[in-house]
This record gives C-alpha cells, sequence and structure tokens, in this order.
C-alpha cells in the first residue's frame, strides 16, 4: 500500500491507506484509545462529528469504527475500541510504532453546523456509547461560542468501566457552563457517585424541555430505548433526539447491503439519525 494520506483527497475509499499507531491509552480493563497518523505523519483525512473510518489489519480483518477524536484535532485521529472479537482483540495487543490500514470518513455527520447551533445540548452516553459522542463534545467545547448549556449524562457498569473518566473529571466538569451528572449500576468500594441506571437517572435530573433543546443519545439498545421513552414522557418531541446506529455499518458505502433496513443505508444515510426518521424503519433495527 502507498500512502495517500492527503486530508481528504483519497480517491478510492475502498483502498486502506498506511498508517501508525502512534499512542496506546487504556481506558478500562476492556477499552483502549489508538492515535493513528499517517505513516508519513500526517493526518489521514479530515471528517465531521459523528462520522466513522475503516481500521484494516491485514491477515486478520478491519472494522469500522467511531472516530472519537474532535475535527479540531488537526494532526491525528483517535479510536477508543472495546475488546469483544478478532479483530479487536489483535488491536489491543498493539504497541505503538506498528503499522495499520485505514480508510474513511464514512458516514453522514451530527449537524453540528446547523442544527445544533446556539441549541442547548444533552449528551446521553452509556458504556463505550461515549466513543461516539466524544467527538461530539469535544467539537462543541473548541467552539463553545456556538452553543448553549451542555449537559453530559453518562453511565457505566462500574467506575473501572467509565471510558475517558481522567478527561472528564479533569476537563469536562470544570468548565463553565458544562454539567456532567455520572452514574454506575451498582454500589462499589470508592465510589461516592450517583448509583443506578442511566435512564433512571434521566428522570431523577428531570430536564426542562423547550424548543430550543438538544438531545443526543448513545449506547446499548436497550438503555437507549429506555433513555428515549424517559425523553419523550418529560416532553421532549423526538425531532430534538439524535442517536447513531455506527455498529450496523460495514463496507460504508452502500455496496455490501449489511446495513440495510427498510429503505434506509445506515452507512449513507446515516450513521447519524433523527429519532423520528428511526420510527420510519422496520422493526429490525
Amino acid at each position: 500500500m502507498s500512502c495517500t494520506c492527503n486530508h481528504g483527497e483519497n480517491a478510492d475509499k475502498l483502498v486502506p491507506v498506511r498508517a501508525v499507531v502512534t499512542e496506546i491509552r487504556t481506558e478500562t480493563p476492556d477499552v483502549k484509545t489508538f492515535r493513528v497518523v499517517g505513516i508519513d505523519g500526517s493526518n489521514c483525512f479530515d471528517h465531521m462529528p459523528g462520522q466513522c473510518a475503516m481500521l484494516t489489519v491485514p491477515g486478520v480483518g478491519e472494522a469500522m469504527f467511531s472516530i472519537t477524536s474532535s475535527p479540531t484535532e488537526t494532526e491525528y485521529k483517535d479510536f477508543s475500541i472495546k475488546r469483544c472479537g478478532l479483530l479487536t482483540d489483535y488491536l489491543h495487543t498493539m504497541e505503538p510504532g506498528q503499522e495499520i490500514g485505514i480508510r474513511g470518513p464514512f458516514g453522514k455527520p451530527f449537524p453540528v453546523d446547523t442544527v445544533f447551533k446556539g441549541k442547548d445540548l444533552i449528551f446521553i452516553a452509556g458504556g463505550i456509547g461515549l466513543a461516539p459522542l466524544h467527538s461530539v463534545i469535544n467539537y462543541c467545547r473548541a467552539n463553545r461560542d456556538n452553543y448553549g448549556k451542555i449537559d453530559i449524562l453518562y453511565g457505566s457498569r462500574s467506575a473501572d468501566d467509565l471510558v475517558d473518566f481522567d478527561e472528564i473529571k479533569n476537563e469536562w466538569e470544570k468548565e463553565d457552563g458544562i454539567n456532567v451528572y455520572l452514574t454506575i449500576d451498582r454500589e462499589q468500594e470508592g465510589w461516592d457517585g450517583h448509583v443506578g441506571f442511566v435512564p433512571s437517572y434521566l428522570k431523577e435530573i428531570g430536564f426542562k424541555p423547550d424548543a430550543n433543546r438538544i438531545a443526543v443519545l448513545c449506547g446499548p439498545p436497550i438503555m437507549i430505548k429506555f433513555v428515549l421513552q424517559g425523553l419523550i414522557e418529560m416532553g421532549f418531541d423526538k425531532t430534538q433526539v439524535y442517536t447513531t446506529l455506527e455498529l450496523k455499518m460495514k463496507c460504508g458505502i452502500g455496496k455490501c447491503g449489511r446495513c440495510n433496513i427498510g429503505s434506509k443505508y445506515v452507512c449513507k444515510d446515516g450513521p447519524v439519525f433523527r429519532c423520528d426518521e428511526i420510527d420510519e424503519l422496520p422493526d429490525e433495527y
């Protein structure tokens, strides 16, 4: 493979380009964040929050992952990856300096420069579901004047499973105009924060709906189901709620058909969808 990392001008998104993993950070017992740059040290391509990229290891496999770094980070791409299969097992054994293939970006991003602009934002995530929202949150932080109040509700099974915990505590929680609500599923020694599931905590907080508010969700399907139900009970309209279905993406360009749901292809029409748009899809999603 020859390097064509030229800031989004790669003409063939089916061909991985050579890249190198420059940094690996352990987030939780089964999640690591990988920092990737082109083999020549460049940023491989431009992206917007919510878009994904395909990571390739020749002889092992390839898979689609959310880009967790903000587009405002112009020197690298970050990917927070949960260990859950053959490829991710291999990635978790890698060391800085090893090469990897990358191609992208794929998918429709969150409308951060249009719909979200000027709005108060509520980010609600569960477990590794924070990874796709991380890029959006940091993009909004970097362009703080374009957005109103930011609320972040994030929960996981245990304190040890909270991704980006240091960044949350040392940066997000200390910024004006940002409120962070953390919760874990069960009591744990040393944890003095909230205990309970994300949908229940959402109702406890009781965010007040208004036309200037947008909610963004990502997490396990069962969490999204009950969080969406809770938001509607609180008075939110489904047109005010966005989520991402990036886990269904395969080839990324609408050719393999594996992400086809009704009349939609997640990779081309999503992965970001407004929740009223999801209502139009068959129950198989």
